[in-house]
């Protein structure tokens, strides 16, 4: 008996990495040892504070039941604190921030919560597939915008307002940007307000990599009025290195929060209170946490850069963010082609630019999360396949 998949995932299809994955655990189990260089997955630990939290609440007779949908009262103001010092954006604690089991499910519940069949939502390309496939899962209709390196991968205001935005409801927006670790500035963020402000959209800003790489982290938020008409996800993912943990939050004034409750409510519960709270430590740490973090960051990409150098792709030295963005060579038809030939001669995996959109065809990318010694047996090896 066959049951037919609903309508909703009949236009979405299974995620890249899903499928490339298992080509690459079957090369690997004939032998292959394949160097995974694609995937954003921080290797680094947590602050040892972190784990202690954790443990020691873990450990209590008292924090393994039910938890509020809101979040613990310390986690919130742990992020309104954070919020505070690096961000210099001031947020009430009880009606302005909204803890999720990582930031991408805010994805999902804020495109659950405002779309349906009929409405349209602007998506950045190149961009996050996930914005895509979020917004086709509603029965809304994804309509892109373009990102390009001459304009320094922010959207053209000139291209957007001679789009039809009659039905646009959300748009989605992501700085510093992955995949390409372009920056936005203030002016930036103050002229998507305004174009939010004026067409009556959603503008959704996407916040998971503002302390990698980057001295000066910027949220949204610090635009007057922003809230009026702009969320912001925020992620401890890369920041605090704890992605499996999924810890995330969204920010947003008091009305959205509420309606977005509506709907996260009736798909999760509250989050294990132990790593709620270790999560409040995370956050409260100070900036030397993210000055060392970001050390070996810088360490690691200058051997990214060597193997882009060895692939003679070109790259912008101050992309900041957990993955580096380079152009491939002439010679190519694609990046598919060249990636494709690194996995297979290589055994070395690295991310075609093309999966994030027609943008991206060009481009390649290759994460941070691996140690140096990785990276040197990689160069080792593409050197010998070239």
């Amino acid at each position: 008996m066959e049951i037919e998949v609903a309508k909703r995932l009949q236009r979405t299809e299974e995620y890249y990495f899903s499928k490339k994955l298992r080509e690459i655990d079957e090369m690997n189990r004939n032998g292959a040892q394949v160097i995974n260089l694609g995937i954003g997955s921080p290797d680094l630990p947590p602050h040892p504070e972190v784990i202690k939290t954790l443990q020691e609440q873990a450990a209590l007779p008292t924090t393994h039941g039910y938890q509020s949908y809101k979040g613990a009262p310390a986690l919130r103001t742990a992020m309104a604190d954070w919020y505070r010092r690096y961000y210099r954006v001031n947020l009430n604690p009880d009606t302005q921030i909204l803890p999720l089991i990582g930031s991408k499910e805010g994805i999902v519940h804020i495109c659950m919560t405002y779309l349906q069949e009929g409405d349209y939502a602007l998506i950045p390309n190149p961009g996050y597939p996930a914005y895509s496939s979020a917004v086709t899962i509603t029965g809304a209709t994804p309509l892109t915008y373009d990102l390009k390196l001459e304009n320094n991968w922010v959207p053209d205001f000139d291209q957007l307002e001679q789009m039809d935005l009659s039905k646009v409801k959300l748009m989605w927006i992501n700085y510093p940007h992955m995949p390409t670790g372009a920056l936005a500035n203030r002016d930036f963020f103050e002229k998507i307000i305004a174009f939010g402000k004026k067409h009556e959209i959603l503008i959704c800003h996407d916040n998971p990599y503002s302390f990698i790489l980057n001295d000066s982290p910027q949220s949204i938020m610090e635009v007057p009025g922003a809230l009026d008409v702009a969320i912001e996800l925020n992620s401890l993912s890369k920041s605090s290195n704890m992605a499996g943990w999924r810890i995330g939050m969204l920010i947003a004034d008091e009305k959205r929060i509420g309606q977005i409750m509506r709907f996260k409510s009736n798909m999760d519960s509250g989050m294990f209170l132990p790593m709620q709270l270790a999560a409040a430590t995370a956050l409260s740490l100070d900036k030397s946490w993210y000055t060392e973090l970001n050390e070996e960051y810088r360490k690691r990409r200058n051997k990214v850069f060597e193997i882009m150098n060895l692939l003679n792709c070109s790259y912008d030295e101050n992309q900041v963010g957990l993955f580096v963005w380079a152009k491939i060579p002439a010679g190519y038809e694609n990046s598919y082609q060249l990636c494709d030939n690194i996995l297979y001669n290589a055994h070395v995996f690295i991310t075609p630019g093309g999966i994030f959109g027609s943008e991206g065809e060009q481009y390649i990318r290759i994460s941070l999360c691996a140690k140096i010694e990785v990276y040197e047996l990689a160069i080792e090896r593409i050197k010998k396949s070239l």
